[in-house]
């Protein structure tokens, strides 16, 4: 019997941890990404994420995370780059907003390194922000700062070197399950594998279009501010963070490359009909509402973006992610549908995709994530 052959559709941020964590397993793994390594037209791009333990989605969450955490570092040793800082992150919102409430959550239950600061005590510590007093402010210090171009680029690498094969500028047309193996149609020519596994983000549908009423493709915009204190911004100075404001909820991360700060909406711009379209225009009432919580909850910040980036994402129902084997195949496997929280959990995600592929199972709990949630008789189309 030959070594196990392995397809990967899609070479963004979970495609390519699956990627390095196949080929260090030794499998003979494949990936096809229709664009290059760490293009900007999917979730990729913008120069920073964030990273975050003290999770506002729910503490089931963090297992998952801490464990992305240690691959990340595993990644930085294996690679030689510096792709994660660990600044530490506030999360900051209303005491009674049940975030709020899985934050505090997942500090206690995972013992996680925090503290726990009112409105006056987080205001004498971080002056860049206005804190009010029904707010409740918890300082992640396991937070940070991911850099996801390098991030992907360095996984995409890693892989290689470890003997992967990546198809770059390759469009998948098909896939289709035989008894024996799956055949993937990619640019006209016919690639036989025994396994694959789809990590296509937005094009998820495209290749498991029983999943369009319940994952959709979001447009997400990022935006940032100039400062006449660009000191005080620095990552020893200004935690990354995340905060539910009136009407919108927001996220930051200090200045990296030294002349703006990353302020952005966490809420999505519109649906995309098709993300091969993705329009990258953005009207002045569209950044209305992040203009307006910057002069609302900074001190410091000219509330007019100097830059703005378009993205996109691959949002589910219930905003968890579907992860798992495609009903009623037996050697097609997906992962899609992060609904923004794709970065920080793909190295995590790698793993648990070479667990499935390989073992046939893995030890995280993921039951929450299995395709069938959405509907028991769902068939990839061929």
């Amino acid at each position: 019997m030959g070594k196990q052959r392995v397809a990967v559709i899609g070479v963004g941020s979970v495609g390519s941890m699956t990627l390095w964590q196949l080929a260090k397993r030794g499998i003979e793994v494949v990936g096809f990404e229709q664009f290059g390594i760490a293009h900007d037209r999917s979730a990729v791009g913008g120069e920073s994420r964030m990273f975050r333990t003290a999770y506002m989605e729910g503490a089931d969450y963090v297992p998952l995370l801490k464990k992305s955490r240690e691959l990340y570092k595993q990644l930085e040793s294996e690679t030689g780059q510096d792709l994660l800082n660990l600044n530490g992150g506030l999360m900051i919102g209303p005491e009674d907003s049940y975030k709020m409430k899985n934050v505090v959550k997942s500090v206690i239950d995972f013992d996680i390194g925090h503290e726990i600061l009112d409105s006056t005590q987080a205001t004498h510590r971080y002056p860049q922000h206005k804190f009010f007093d029904n707010e409740i402010i918890v300082l992640d210090k396991e937070a940070g700062a991911i850099r996801p171009e390098l991030a992907v680029f360095s996984a995409a690498e890693r892989a290689e070197a470890l003997g992967a094969t990546i198809h770059r500028h390759t469009e998948v047309d098909n896939i289709r399950e035989l008894d024996d193996k799956v055949q993937v149609t990619a640019n006209g020519q016919v690639y036989d594998f025994d396994q694959v596994i789809i990590t296509a983000g937005p094009w998820t549908t495209k290749f498991y279009p029983q999943l369009k009423n319940h994952l959709t493709p979001r447009k997400i915009v990022m935006t940032w501010y100039p400062t006449h204190q660009l000191e005080n911004y620095k990552p020893e100075k200004f935690p990354v963070f995340g905060r539910i404001c009136e009407g919108i909820s927001i996220f930051g991360v200090p200045t990296l490359e030294g002349s703006m700060v990353k302020i952005g909406s966490i809420d999505t711009f519109g649906d995309i009909e098709d993300p091969s379209l993705l329009h990258r225009d953005i009207s002045l009432s569209e950044l209305k509402g992040i203009n307006g919580a910057v002069a609302k909850y900074f001190t410091e910040l000219k509330p007019d973006p100097v830059r703005i980036s378009v993205h996109m994402d691959g949002y589910t129902t219930d905003e968890h992610p579907v992860v798992g084997a495609v009903p009623n195949l037996n050697r097609t496997y997906i992962m899609g549908g992060y609904s923004g929280h794709g970065f920080k959990l793909a190295p995590v995600m790698g793993k648990i995709a070479a667990d499935l592929l390989v073992d046939g199972k893995t030890d995280f709990s993921i039951d929450h994530f299995n395709p069938n949630r959405f509907s028991q008789s769902q068939i990839l189309s061929n």
